[in-house]
């Protein structure tokens, strides 16, 4: 028996046949129990286990449809809606269901229904039952009121009042049921008999593109998986190509014999349908997961979807049929690099509408990068005629301090600088190049930050600094000036 706290006592929670056999019912206490029977076993319920017990039923019934909804505790709702003829019909499938249900040692009913109500309520009271659409009437009238999907109290209510089953419910007068027991006593009814749509909500995604293959014998080897990988990918390429698009998001489902399912997901920065290049993210992913995959009996079902699509581009070939893509080689790299050692493996500077050099450029996921796209008119442009300013090669993320004991001029450029206790005379210098503070990023009645003048330094050794000076000599109302190294140059 499982037992859970309620109102301050233990009571059962679940039990199985045995313990029904010692006429033992769902809620009564376990001090009741045990002194009916004080031998029973008795183990506390957790929830949590239970949930990720759930979760993992409903994954493995994606095999069956992409629309799986977990309902309340210890239930699941599938949609198999189109879904049926791949498994030999209603019958067979739902057979099948149970009988693979068994083998991994559930107790489980289910029930076929076109509406979730009515297949809810067969499932619940029937245990295996198909009902023909038209029939949900004569499926609900001899049931209790539980069927119905009602809250306690108001099953309560109705039986306060000789009402005690669906059948009951359904002859009497509608107005006065809504205005008694409320709207949702006939939205429930209403559900159950087709009336009213009812959608399943799935807990996943739907993919919008998917194959699958179904083996005969399980699969457990690596080399195996992807050669299915690239299989399936070819099959895919077919359907991206008419829809003009192509993959940045796919998933690999691997379906074990015994139920458990493993989900590999990878990304792409550009859009993808070439098989190989599918071929080749997948084992880096796999190569990195391998020792977490637990083939088990082996996979007797695997399944690649596409979870997000985006516009496939063409590009013009030239004479030699080769597509003038310089990026290309870079983004598969990239997502390579991404499959084996995750999203944040590979880093892409994006540049930031600031003044400040140390604001000015920000680093991202390589996906969630911008995608650098020129007209084929500027490639054709002169080039231009004004160049930013220079940048060092490596600037330093935090500005570091450095001590400058003279300056020709007050407003001039040090004449020799002290930095990480060593001294560097300055052979040349240029500048200043004036940055002021971001004044619209002050809060109200915070003072505004100091300006900056950077200048490009070369020591006697030849190597070029740039450093900045903070503050002004001539400025009264600010600290003294500090000076600081916030780049190299090659």
């Amino acid at each position: 028996m499982i037992s859970h706290r309620d109102s301050n006592a233990q009571r059962i929670a679940a039990l199985d046949e045995r313990a029904e056999a010692l006429k033992l019912k769902r809620g009564m206490g376990i001090a009741d129990a045990r002194a009916m029977h004080p031998s029973i076993d008795v183990v506390e319920a957790d929830a949590e286990a239970d949930r990720r017990l759930l979760e993992g039923l409903a994954d493995w019934c994606d095999r069956y449809t992409p629309l799986v909804a977990i309902d309340g505790e210890d239930g699941l709702f599938l949609d198999v809606t189109g879904c049926t003829h791949l498994f030999g019909g209603e019958r067979a499938m739902q057979d099948e269901i149970l009988t693979r249900f068994f083998q991994q040692g559930f107790d489980v009913r289910a029930g076929l229904a076109s509406t979730p109500g009515a297949a809810w309520a067969a499932a619940r009271f029937h245990g295996d039952r198909i009902i023909a659409g038209g029939e949900e009437e004569a499926l609900l009238a001899p049931l209790p009121l539980s069927a119905l999907r009602i809250a306690p109290e108001t099953r309560a209510s109705l039986e306060s009042v000789g009402l005690r089953t669906a059948g009951a419910v359904m002859a009497a007068p509608r107005a006065p049921l809504a205005r008694r027991f409320g709207a949702t006593l006939l939205l429930r009814l209403d559900q159950a008999l087709g009336r009213l749509d009812e959608a399943v909500s799935p807990r996943l995604p739907v993919a919008p593109l998917s194959v699958e293959r179904h083996l005969a014998e399980p699969v457990m080897l690596t080399d195996d998986i992807e050669r299915l990988v690239s299989r399936l990918a070819i099959a895919l390429k077919a359907d991206l190509e008419r829809r003009g698009e192509g993959a940045r998001a796919l998933a690999l489902l691997l379906f074990r014999v015994d139920g458990a399912v493993s989900r590999i997901a990878v990304g792409t920065s550009r859009p993808m349908r070439e098989p190989q290049l599918i071929r080749k993210l997948f084992h880096e992913r796999l190569t990195a997961l391998e020792q977490n995959i637990d083939a088990g009996f082996g996979f007797d079902l695997v399944r690649l979807s596409v979870l997000s699509v985006a516009a496939f581009d063409m590009l013009q070939g030239d004479l030699a049929g080769e597509a003038d893509d310089d990026d290309a080689d870079i983004a598969l790299f990239a997502d390579r690099i991404r499959a084996r050692l995750g999203e944040a493996a590979v880093l892409k500077p994006v540049v930031v509408e600031s003044h400040l050099p140390e604001r000015a450029v920000t680093t991202v996921p390589f996906a969630e990068a911008p995608q650098r796209r020129m007209p084929a008119s500027d490639r054709a442009m002169p080039p231009m005629t004004i160049y930013p300013p220079e940048r060092p090669v490596r600037l330093f993320r935090s500005p570091e301090p450095i001590e400058v004991p003279a300056t020709e001029i007050p407003e001039g450029p040090p004449m020799n600088f002290r930095w990480r206790r060593a001294l560097y005379r300055v052979a040349r210098a240029e500048g200043p190049e004036r940055i002021a503070a971001e004044w619209w990023r002050q809060l109200p009645g915070e003072e505004e930050g100091p300006t900056r003048d950077y200048y490009r330094i070369e020591d006697s050794e030849g190597r070029r600094y740039w450093l900045y000076r903070q503050g002004l000599y001539s400025s009264a109302a600010q600290a003294a000036p500090r000076w600081f190294m916030h780049g190299v140059f090659a």
